[in-house]
């Protein structure tokens, strides 16, 4: 059992190393809430992902805050638990603020891998030493500033390419990418940009031998992405859509899809991203672990998760330094020759917390205490 003495809550806000543009903006600075949850023998750490706007999702840093700050945090502090599912059981009378919840389950994850002397991934049941990556590429301005932003990260060793795009910056975009690099892995990111009307110019992207084309539909949607699946050569990967084990289901049921994108904070934490996970496998779909801009705390819980066995495509982890000139954990992550990272093994996250350095980029910080 893990008895929670305090708990503390850290809004941070972290310059990008690059402007990072998709559907639906452009992004310099990404805020985050990280969640501290301590105990006598340590701290164990959880990164809420939600933005400062609701644009990816209708949680924000302000939601989160407020519903972490009165019911998930006292939750936890109540009394001991022994297990992430016994504290998702004091919050199940919740609807939604998966990114909330998320954080608060990393960290305790976190804590009692730690007590039980196991790293998160062997928590969770892993079993990869190291875990395929690739590079998300936001929106260019140009096909050609395309092409020579990721001449950059292949040269870095990112084996494989994700490509941001919305109508008017897609085909030609695509194709000139494709056309420099035949044989790259290489995949698109609508973020829910598209209509079934824009159908026909979704086909001409079945040309590019695609791994996937990610969300293209509403962010909400399962039924029409199961129309669109029908028309497309390019197997269709849902991200937005999926938030319970039981939409991946009726995504499946309904052929939504070929492919669906794990965040742990979309789906509310590890132990729902492992359900989900083993749904899929069952299935015979394939999985992949999503990115929401990390920092190391979130990145290490990513690679935990990207261990298991069903993670069997390339995730948007990367390293470190592609988002952050200096992170708040250490060690930072960096990519090995093969274009994997490895797995944390320390006890617990596999990171630590610089306090220094998250107080360089804190805004606001609050402590709750248990009674």
């Amino acid at each position: 059992m893990i008895k929670i003495e305090q708990a503390a809550l850290h809004l941070i806000a972290m310059p990008l190393v690059s402007p990072f543009e998709t559907s639906f903006g452009r992004q310099t600075v990404r805020q985050a809430i990280l969640v501290e949850l301590r105990t006598p023998s340590g701290s164990g750490w959880g990164e809420c992902v939600a933005g400062d706007a609701p644009a990816y999702s209708y949680e924000t840093t302000d939601t989160a805050w407020s519903v972490l700050s009165q019911y998930l945090v006292p939750a936890v502090l109540a009394q001991p638990f022994d297990s992430p599912p016994a504290l998702h059981e004091r919050w199940a009378w919740m609807r939604g603020h998966n990114m909330a919840r998320a954080a608060v389950e990393q960290a305790a994850a976190a804590l009692l891998a730690a007590d039980a002397d196991q790293s998160l991934a062997t928590f969770l049941g892993g079993e990869r030493t190291s875990v395929p990556v690739g590079v998300s590429v936001g929106i260019q301005a140009t096909p050609e500033a395309l092409v020579d932003t990721v001449a950059g990260y292949l040269a870095q060793g990112y084996g494989r390419i994700k490509l941001k795009i919305k109508p008017g910056k897609d085909i030609a975009f695509v194709e000139a990418v494709r056309r420099a690099y035949p044989a790259v892995l290489l995949q698109v990111d609508a973020n829910s940009a598209y209509t079934l009307a824009d159908s026909e110019r979704l086909r001409q992207l079945d040309d590019f031998n695609l791994l996937l084309i990610e969300q293209p539909l509403d962010h909400d949607d399962i039924y029409e992405h199961s129309l669109l699946q029908r028309q497309l050569r390019t197997p269709i990967c849902l991200d937005e859509s999926i938030h319970t084990l039981l939409h991946a289901r009726a995504a499946l049921a309904l052929s939504a899809c070929r492919i669906i994108n794990i965040k742990v904070g979309r789906v509310g934490g590890l132990i729902p991203a492992r359900q989900i996970h083993d749904l899929c496998q069952a299935h015979g779909v394939p999985v992949w672990c999503g990115g929401m801009l990390e920092t190391g705390v979130g990145r290490a819980a990513n690679l935990a998760l990207a261990s298991l066995p069903n993670f069997r495509l390339p995730g948007d982890i990367s390293a470190s330094s592609r988002y952050y000139t200096a992170d708040i954990a250490e060690p930072t992550f960096s990519l090995n020759p093969d274009s994997t990272i490895s797995v944390p093994t320390a006890p617990g996250l596999g990171v630590i917390v610089n306090r220094e350095a998250l107080l360089r980029v804190t805004l606001h910080s609050a402590t709750f205490f248990a009674a």
